[in-house]
């Protein structure tokens, strides 16, 4: 017998029918004497048309009050998800964050969990119930209910598997694995059958959308045995998520991820001396706004330019924390650009092969795509382009690095 958490995004129960559908997989586990945790998402759109009513009373909502409408979502399918069960003839019992309780911070809209409780749900499953949870929500130390960004369903199911030392956690969606890319994007993207937690961390850190960084942080963090499946089809054995590296099959690069959700902002005429960086980014972090790549050009006559990305929907935000900020330092101007894309290459194949950067420039170039922005790790290569050439930029490099061939294709540095 195994404990397993499985978690089930928005699309996997969009409707009765889905519901049902995740309700008779779960059967099927539990039928098999395993112990089972199910964390589930809102029905597809509806946390979108929660946040729409909010911005119909309000359209700058205060960030308590969102939290306890959106977190709503989730409640709805936790119910229904149990009644399902229990149609089929199963014990199952449904929790809200705070009914179990996961303990987060109260950065409201992108808590961070704390502390979670496991007693109420080891309770439940000794007495042979199927634990239904609502992801994404938590309680705050003050008893307010907090959400845990887009996407935090995925950290909600992971961080459970840890607190419950589960044998796997299933992330369920509607791919049935990890791809080289976006095949809606490149259709000749291969399905990954492994992937390392350090190579999964930095695509889902650099778009791509299968994963929410923090549930793979987690993952890595309290060796959480990840594996990504399809809630559509029963079979294949999707994309398990490993600590092992075998550098004898690895190839170069794993996967190509990318952004369309990246600003770049740029202060100019900043006073090139000591201590400057820390003047114009602090104010942003004092914002609860995050920063991703940053660049600073070389100084000129007493001043230089600084410039550094951010989320796109935090870039007016992020612009009126800077303008302040060009007063107090003196600087010249500041300018936004949100008509960008991120587009990454990530393998831990580089780390023993030479050249992947100048190969990957000069397929770029070959495409007449300009490059603004760079930013380099051991296994990843980020650039910043003209959201326009994302899409080129994505299919070039795929067929470049040989993604579609197999793992046997090391795609030859030249």
């Amino acid at each position: 017998m195994a404990l397993i958490v499985q978690k089930y995004g928005g699309t996997s129960v969009g409707s009765i029918e889905r519901i049902r559908n995740v309700a008779e997989r779960v059967a099927k586990f539990k039928m098999l004497g395993h112990q089972v945790v199910v964390v589930v998402s809102a029905m597809s759109g509806e946390t979108n048309r929660l946040i729409a009513l909010a911005k119909e009373i309000n359209k700058d909502p205060d960030p308590r009050e969102l939290d306890v409408l959106i977190s709503t979502g989730e409640q709805v399918t936790i119910a229904l998800l149990a009644m399902a069960l229990k149609d089929l003839g199963l014990k199952a019992k449904s929790f809200t964050g705070w009914q179990i309780p996961l303990r987060t911070d109260n950065a409201f809209t992108k808590a961070r969990i704390e502390e979670i409780d496991d007693r109420a749900m080891r309770a439940a499953l000794d007495n042979g119930q199927v634990v239904v949870v609502a992801g994404f929500q938590g309680v705050d130390a003050d008893n307010n209910i907090t959400t845990l960004g887009r996407g935090g369903s995925d950290t909600t199911g992971v961080a459970l598997a840890a607190a419950l030392t589960a044998d796997e956690c299933q992330i369920y969606t509607d791919v049935d694995g990890v791809y080289t890319t976006d095949p809606r994007v490149v259709p000749e993207a291969r399905k990954l059958d492994t992937i390392t937690f350090e190579e999964m961390l930095e695509l889902a850190s650099l778009g791509s959308k299968v994963l929410q960084i923090r549930s793979v942080e987690f993952a890595g963090k309290y060796k959480v045995k990840l594996r990504v499946l399809s809630s559509f089809e029963d079979e294949g054995e999707g994309t398990l998520i490993t600590f092992e590296e075998d550098s004898m099959e690895q190839a170069i690069i794993s996967g190509i991820a990318f952004n369309r959700d990246e600003a770049k902002l740029t202060i100019l005429g900043v006073p090139d001396k000591p201590g400057v960086a820390g003047h114009i980014l602090a104010p942003i972090a004092d914002a609860n706004i995050d920063v991703d790549m940053i660049v600073q050009n070389v100084g000129v006559d007493g001043t230089t330019d600084f410039s550094f990305t951010v989320n796109r929907g935090e870039m007016k935000k992020a612009m009126e924390v800077l303008n302040m900020v060009k007063t107090a330092i003196g600087a010249r101007e500041v300018v936004g650009d949100d008509r960008i894309a991120k587009v990454s290459i990530v393998g831990v194949g580089m780390r023993t092969h030479a050249g992947v950067a100048s190969k990957m420039f000069k397929a770029l170039a070959a495409e007449n795509i300009n490059i603004q922005m760079i930013s380099t790790s051991e296994i990843k290569i980020s650039v910043v382009v003209e959201d326009k050439y994302m899409e080129l930029a994505v299919r070039t490099l795929h067929q470049v690095f040989g993604l579609e061939n197999g793992p046997d294709a090391k795609a030859a540095v030249a």
